[in-house]
């Protein structure tokens, strides 16, 4: 038996079989294949334009990948960004909304602003200016800072709940459904995310989104990337923090999972922000698996 066939059967929690020595010794070398020297092996040369990175065509070696994830059994991931586009999914809503009253706004820039407040927003819970909020309701705090920005001031109560609640209907990107039921074979998928309970639920109702569990840091009455909230999911899954892997687009969340020991798989998403913003997509070294998007990423997994 080759020793990728021998590895996926430990990935998939099958029982231990009988190696031959030259196996073995094989197996050892990989075991000791450094964390940085893994990543860029597995990666392979990156190529850099318009703030995007690519994998290159040169193999991941599939010998090497399930040494790397060998364990996990669960995988969590961040959402805004990472699973769903919310700034194109945003700024149509707020755009439908503009033509139904007449209001003529750059509505790219309505999105941006209001996820813009997200950050400063929980800050404000942080720091004990405000008690322990869930998403749901900084978003409405922060929206309604915005309306008279953009000319919104002829909404309703009601009305501004319904704009609100958009966050609730946030598209996939195009290759999120597919690739997570493709690791949905294998693994235990869910959703560790800052949104609350609801609002994911309600997200994941309306954007087909396969989760086995659906995780949130108001669980933890915490945001990420508090180490509090990676705790809690892996405490709530039954799993030690070393069986789950964090897959998330944005470098700090996986950081300060790694911290509690997550593993870590980045999947940069270019365009998150907008086709014109550069952001450094560079993966850290340290990370276990680097993808550019969930297909690629079952690939890579042998899936």
């Amino acid at each position: 038996m080759g020793i990728f066939s021998f590895l996926v059967k430990l990935v998939h929690n099958r029982p231990e079989v009988e190696m031959n020595k030259k196996a073995n010794c094989r197996s050892t070398r990989l075991a000791r294949v450094g964390r940085r020297d893994f990543v860029f092996s597995a990666v392979g040369m990156f190529s850099f334009f318009n703030g995007s990175v690519l994998l290159s065509q040169s193999a991941v070696s599939r010998q090497e990948i399930p040494q790397r994830v060998r364990g996990v059994r669960a995988m969590t991931f961040d959402v805004f960004g990472t699973v769903v586009d919310w700034r194109t999914s945003i700024a149509k809503e707020a755009e439908l909304v503009g033509r139904r009253y007449g209001v003529q706004a750059d509505w790219w820039s309505f999105a941006d602003d209001w996820r813009g407040g997200y950050g400063p927003a929980m800050q404000r819970v942080r720091n004990g200016e405000l008690g322990w909020t869930k998403i749901d309701d900084l978003h409405r705090i922060i929206l309604d800072q915005l309306v008279p920005q953009y000319g919104l001031t002829m909404l309703n109560d009601a009305e501004l709940d319904e704009l609100n609640r958009a966050w609730h209907r946030l598209t996939p990107w195009p290759d999120t459904v597919e690739g997570l039921t493709r690791m949905k074979k294998t693994y235990v998928l869910a959703s560790l995310s800052n949104g609350n309970v609801s609002l994911l639920v309600n997200m994941a109702k309306n954007a087909g989104l396969p989760w086995d569990a659906v995780l949130s840091a108001e669980l933890a009455q915490q945001y990420k990337p508090d180490h509090e909230v990676y705790l809690k999911a892996a405490d709530l899954l039954g799993l030690e923090p070393e069986q789950v892997m964090m897959v998330a687009a944005h470098k700090g969340d996986l950081r300060a999972s790694a911290e509690v020991g997550f593993r870590t798989a980045y999947v940069p998403r270019p365009t998150e922000y907008g086709p014109h913003v550069k952001r450094d997509l560079t993966p850290d070294p340290d990370f276990d698996l680097v993808a550019t998007n969930f297909h690629d990423m079952a690939s890579q997994l042998g899936l």
